[in-house]
């Protein structure tokens, strides 16, 4: 295999669970009120230090889109995805853009969203304003 190159990213970024590779920083954060089949997942206008699987079309909450499963470029790891193609007029905002899974990111202050999550179901707290 060839040589790593790595974007990085200076400022708040979201990171890799797994290794710590920079993802996205929070400026390009456009909604944290998407959802994933693992819970709460956040929409970015742009990300880096990923690559993208095949495209395949996915029938979503809002509708049939072309949508492409996106990586960690250092690890492999599954992160989320990324909008191609919206069929809905209404949706079509979301093409280009990705979606991070939030179980699959590090926050900005490093922490590990199952940790946080677990803490605020134990102290009774909800998670829908984080």
């Amino acid at each position: 295999m060839g040589r790593l190159f790595l974007v990085n990213l200076e400022g708040k970024s979201y990171s890799c669970r797994h290794c710590k590779t920079n993802l996205a920083l929070c400026d390009d954060v456009v909604s944290k009120s998407f959802q994933s089949r693992h819970g709460k997942a956040y929409l970015f206008s742009k990300v880096a230090n990923v690559y993208a699987g095949k495209k395949e079309d996915r029938m979503m909450m809002t509708g049939m889109h072309t949508v492409v499963d996106i990586y960690c470029v250092k690890c492999g790891s599954y992160v989320g995805w990324r909008y191609e193609f919206a069929f809905e007029k209404n949706q079509k905002y979301k093409e280009g853009k990705s979606v991070l899974e939030r179980y699959k990111v590090c926050g900005p202050d490093g922490n590990n969203y199952w940790v946080a999550a677990a803490q605020e179901v134990e102290a009774g707290e909800s998670d829908t304003d984080e």
